[in-house]
C-alpha cells in the first residue's frame, strides 16, 4: 500500500514537471492567444490641437492639487530643497492590459482599469522625481499590451498612434515650461516613445541644451546604434548631468533571452543594427555606466505588498549589477509582490527596487546641470 501511494506520489509530480515544462515552452503562444487584439486595426482620429492644454488630459501637472499621484511620497522622507527646481515629463508604462481579443489595439482616453493602473505607475515611479521638479504626466491613447506580443504591423500601427499623443503633449509641456532645466522620464511603452521624442523633438534643437537628465528605464538602448542618434551620451557618474540612464531588471537565475533576440532583431536609430551591440545598463545604486553595487548601499526599495496600505521604504534589500548581457541583475528573488515575469524578470518593479535612489540620482544630477 505504501508503495503505491508513493507511485501515485511520483506520478503526479511527474506530471506537474511535465505541465511546467509545457508551459514554459507554449507560454509565448499563449500569451498571443490571449493578449493581441483580434480586431482590424483602425487608425485614431488626431487629438484636438489644444487637447493638452486642458487638464482632464493629465494624470500629473503642478496645477492639479487634489488626488495627483505624482505628489505621493513614502512615510519619513524629508527632502532638503533644490537649488533650482525642473520641469519633469514622465511617460507612464503600458496599463491597459486585456485579454482574449476583447480590447482595442489602443486603449480610449479614460478606460476606466487602464487610468487606474497608470495612476498606480505614477505613484510609485514618477514620484520619485518630485522632490527635483514639477512633474507633468499626460494621459495618451497608449498601445494595448498586446501590441508587443505581435508581429504583424498592427503593433508597430498602434505604438505609432500612441506616440502621437505622446509628442503632441510634450509640445504642449515645453510651452507651459519654456524656459528652465528639463528632467525626461518614462517606464517600458514610455521610455519607447521617450527615446523617439529624443530622435525626432530633442536631438539637434534649442531644448537639447535645457535637458538636465533622461531616465528611459525598461526598454533597450543600444549604445552603438542608438545612443549616436539621441543627443546625449550615457550618464558615466552621478554626478554627471545632460545624459541618459538606463537599465532592466533581473533576478538570478535569469533568463533575459527574449529581451536580448527582440533587441538583436530591431534596427537602432542611428540606422544601425542593434544585434551585436551593447545594451546601456546604469547601475541605479551607483548613478555609474555598469559596475555592481551591494544591497547595503540601496537606498530604499517601495514595498506595496500589503493590500490596502500604503507603499514602504525599506533599505538595504536588494545588490545591483550590470551583467555582460547588458541587463541588470538584482541578485536572489527578492518578493515584491505578484507580477514577476519569465525569466525573473523584475520589469514591473524597475523603480521601486530602487525608489530612493532614483530619487537621489536626479536630485544629484539636476544639481550639476544647474551648477554648469
Amino acid at each position: 500500500m505504501a508503495r503505491k501511494f508513493l507511485y501515485v506520489i511520483a506520478g503526479l509530480i511527474v506530471l506537474v514537471i511535465v505541465g511546467k515544462l509545457a508551459y514554459g515552452i507554449l507560454q509565448p503562444q499563449l500569451m498571443r492567444i490571449a493578449m493581441v487584439p483580434r480586431e482590424a486595426f483602425s487608425d485614431l482620429q488626431p487629438l484636438p490641437a489644444n487637447a493638452y492644454d486642458k487638464q482632464a488630459m493629465w494624470i500629473a501637472r503642478p496645477d492639479i492639487v487634489k488626488d495627483n499621484p505624482a505628489l505621493w511620497t513614502p512615510q519619513g522622507i524629508n527632502d532638503a530643497p533644490v537649488p533650482e527646481k525642473a520641469a519633469v515629463f514622465f511617460i507612464h508604462p503600458t496599463s491597459y492590459i486585456t485579454t482574449f481579443g476583447d480590447a482595442h489595439w489602443n486603449a480610449p482616453i479614460g478606460e476606466k482599469e487602464a487610468d487606474a493602473t497608470a495612476r498606480r505607475f505614477v505613484t510609485g515611479q514618477a514620484s520619485a522625481f518630485n522632490a527635483a521638479g514639477n512633474i507633468w504626466v499626460p494621459r495618451y491613447r497608449q498601445a494595448n499590451f498586446g501590441a508587443f506580443l505581435t508581429d504583424g504591423p498592427e503593433g508597430d500601427k498602434a505604438l505609432a498612434a500612441a506616440y502621437r499623443d505622446v509628442a503632441q503633449a510634450f509640445a504642449a509641456f515645453l510651452k507651459a515650461n519654456p524656459t528652465g532645466p528639463l528632467i525626461l522620464a518614462g517606464h517600458s511603452q514610455g521610455s519607447r516613445h521617450l527615446l523617439q521624442l529624443l530622435r525626432e523633438q530633442v536631438a539637434g534643437k534649442p531644448v537639447e541644451k535645457r535637458i538636465a537628465a533622461v531616465y528611459a528605464v525598461g526598454w533597450p538602448i543600444s549604445v552603438e546604434a542608438d545612443l549616436p542618434a539621441l543627443g546625449l551620451p550615457a550618464c558615466a557618474r552621478r554626478d554627471q548631468a545632460h545624459c541618459i540612464v538606463s537599465w532592466q531588471s533581473y533576478a538570478e537565475p535569469a533568463d533575459p533571452s527574449a529581451v536580448i533576440e527582440t533587441f538583436g532583431k530591431k534596427t537602432g536609430y542611428s540606422g544601425k543594427p542593434r544585434k551585436g551591440t551593447h545594451m546601456l545598463c546604469t547601475n541605479p545604486i551607483t548613478g555609474a555606466f555598469n559596475g555592481a553595487a551591494p544591497a547595503s548601499a540601496n537606498r530604499g526599495t517601495l514595498d506595496s505588498r500589503e493590500e490596502g496600505k500604503p507603499p514602504r521604504l525599506l533599505s538595504g534589500i536588494v545588490p545591483a549589477r550590470c551583467d555582460t548581457s547588458g541587463v541588470l541583475m538584482i541578485g536572489e528573488p527578492v518578493d515584491m509582490g505578484p507580477f514577476t515575469l519569465p525569466g525573473n524578470n523584475y520589469h514591473v518593479y524597475d523603480y521601486s527596487l530602487f525608489w530612493a535612489n532614483v530619487r537621489d540620482d536626479a536630485r544629484q544630477r539636476l544639481a550639476a546641470f544647474v551648477k554648469s
